[in-house]
């Protein structure tokens, strides 16, 4: 497992670094030759951390402070945290990072005063879906068409 640290970033802080981390991992996964560009990736990651004063982006930082890791928290309602996105860096797969990301999130979400956490993820993400259910969290509800890709999604919870 990696040795990683994982701290909630401050305001402003780790943004460009998660967004750069969300391209990357976003065209791995679904085998796109090419990441989008920062000025592309920036505004999903910052559109969910202006969502709420709530809001929070925790990151994962290796040895030499290289964030490989981040997940962007929104409130969902005030005792739900949604899960926007939960990314490592492609070079870092299999190294425990999302592991280490997902057990340190019900600790500073129930800190941050939420009574459970949500996620979805898509079922054609067989890697993804085996770490949620392996941290803990349970699927829930059906699964559905994304209104964008039409990939088939599942929710997830965790009860904190």
């Amino acid at each position: 497992m990696t040795n990683a640290q994982v701290r909630v970033a401050r305001r402003g802080e780790y943004v460009d670094e998660a967004a750069t981390i969300w391209a990357e991992a976003t065209a791995a996964r679904d085998g796109d030759p090419e990441a989008a560009p920062l000025d592309q990736a920036r505004p999903v990651i910052q559109a969910v951390l202006d969502g709420s004063p709530r809001s929070m982006l925790l990151v994962a930082l290796d040895a030499g402070d290289r964030v490989v890791g981040f997940a962007a928290v929104e409130p969902g309602d005030a005792a739900t945290a949604e899960i926007r996105y939960l990314g490592v860096r492609p070079d870092s797969w299999g190294r425990g990072v999302g592991r280490h990301l997902l057990l340190a999130l019900p600790g500073q979400l129930a800190g941050a005063g939420f009574v459970r956490g949500e996620l979805a993820v898509y079922l054609d993400n067989p890697r993804a879906v085996a770490l949620y259910e392996s941290a803990g969290w349970s699927p829930y509800g059906d699964a559905t068409p994304h209104p964008r890709s039409g990939r088939l999604e599942q929710r997830y919870r965790l009860d904190l």
